[in-house]
């Protein structure tokens, strides 16, 4: 079966990871009309249109359906995994052309509520979290830059191409629970985030972060999507950006 139909008109092409998950879910069933989006994911997938399925009306299976028109296209990959940023570029690339909008919203969470010295457990956990959590975004930006925007300037300012890192108020604050290594990596991503900003807004490309307090327990998740909106509608560059309940 064929990829899928091409980018439709001036649609902001989105490479979004973890689009299984709560936030990556909602995000294209909210956005999969107003995105072209690489959705990336591992065992579970949005609940959304992808270009493996075609809807048919079956009082008219002639007429055009809506939901053929805006399919995620979808990519099953483990980020971490030896060439699997790389085929999961070249794959957006060679779909859409380009990149407007990359969301690392993939991440690892183990918790250890017996602390850091209650056995092996955080040390074992602590490269596979900090390898999706950090690896994979700098990875992700570093090709895309490589690959593209570099060579893109004037391309990149005028469709405001930009990268948003879903990080965590853990990154900022100490809170009970056993999040140490969870939190580390996300201070490590805050401060990726920066660098990535003062880097890359050499040839036109922003970078910011939303560090959410925990959704959807204590923060709805939408208003977590809306602050990745606004971030893409934007001009902030280097910010990481607190979201909580009030």
């Amino acid at each position: 079966m064929s990829t899928g139909e091409p980018a439709r008109g001036d649609r902001r092409v989105c490479l979004l990871t973890g689009a299984g998950g709560t936030l990556g879910d909602a995000f294209c069933r909210a956005l999969y009309t107003t995105y072209d989006i690489v959705a990336v994911c591992g065992a579970r997938i949005p609940a959304t249109p992808s270009q493996h399925e075609w809807f048919v009306d079956p009082f008219d299976p002639q007429a055009d359906v809506p939901e053929n028109e805006s399919r995620v296209f979808l990519i099953r990959s483990d980020l971490t995994a030896p060439g699997e940023v790389e085929r999961v570029i070249d794959l957006a690339l060679a779909r859409f052309g380009g990149v407007d909008l990359l969301v690392n919203n993939a991440a690892s969470l183990r918790l250890h509520p017996q602390g850091l010295v209650d056995g092996d457990s955080a040390i074992d956990d602590f490269e596979a979290q900090f390898a999706l959590n950090v690896g994979v975004p700098l990875r992700l930006s570093a090709r895309l830059a490589q690959r593209g925007w570099m060579h893109d300037i004037d391309g990149n300012r005028a469709r405001n191409r930009n990268i948003v890192n879903v990080s965590s108020l853990s990154g900022s604050k100490v809170y009970p629970g056993g999040q140490a290594v969870y939190a580390a990596s996300k201070a490590a991503l805050n401060h990726l985030t920066r660098h990535l900003a003062a880097e890359f807004e050499e040839f036109g490309v922003r970078a910011n972060a939303v560090a959410p307090d925990s959704f959807p327990a204590r923060v709805p998740t939408e208003k977590v999507l809306q602050a990745i909106v606004e971030l893409d509608a934007g001009a902030m560059n280097g910010g990481v950006y607190s979201v909580v309940a009030n």
